[in-house]
C-alpha cells in the first residue's frame, strides 16, 4: 500500500459505503463491547397502502436518533406528525434509550418539537442567509 488515492465524488455508491459502515462499526463494536445499532421507522400510509410519510431513525448506544421526517402538506396540521413523533419516541423507550436527538433547519419544523417537549441544545447558521441547523434532544 505504498501509493494511496484520494478520490472526491457527489455520489455515495455501495462501493464506498460498505467499507467505510463496516469498519466504522467493527471499530465501533470491538471499543463498546456490543452492538445494538437498529434502524427505526414509522410510516403513514394512506386506504390503498402507499406510504405517504413518516419518520426514520435509529437507536444506538442508548440514543435514539431521528433523521428524517416528511409529512405531504394535505395531512400536516392533523396531530399526525404528533402520533408518529409519540410512536418513535415509545419505541426509543422500549429499546432502552434515554435520551433523543435530532436536527432541524428553522424553515422545517423546531416548533413542533418543543411544542411537543424537546428543546433546543444548539443552533448553526446556514444557507439561505438567515437560516440555522437547530439541534435538538429530549429526555425519553
Amino acid at each position: 500500500m505504498n501509493v494511496l488515492n484520494i478520490e472526491v465524488s457527489d455520489s455515495i455508491t455501495p462501493e464506498f459505503a460498505l467499507p467505510i459502515e463496516s469498519g466504522l462499526n467493527q471499530y465501533n463494536d470491538e471499543a463498546v463491547g456490543f452492538n445494538e445499532n437498529k434502524p427505526l421507522a414509522v410510516v403513514v400510509r394512506d386506504e390503498h397502502g402507499v406510504v405517504l410519510g413518516g419518520m426514520l431513525g435509529r437507536t444506538y448506544l442508548g440514543l435514539l436518533f431521528i433523521d428524517l421526517v416528511y409529512l405531504p402538506p394535505e395531512i400536516r396540521g392533523k396531530g399526525i406528525g404528533s402520533q408518529i413523533l409519540k410512536c418513535v419516541e415509545d419505541e426509543g423507550r422500549e429499546r432502552g434509550c434515554k435520551t433523543a436527538v435530532l436536527y432541524t433547519i428553522t424553515f422545517q419544523a423546531p416548533a413542533f418539537y418543543e411544542k411537543n417537549g424537546w428543546q433546543r441544545f444548539g443552533e448553526i447558521p446556514c444557507l439561505p442567509e438567515g437560516t440555522s441547523r437547530v439541534f435538538l434532544r429530549k429526555d425519553l
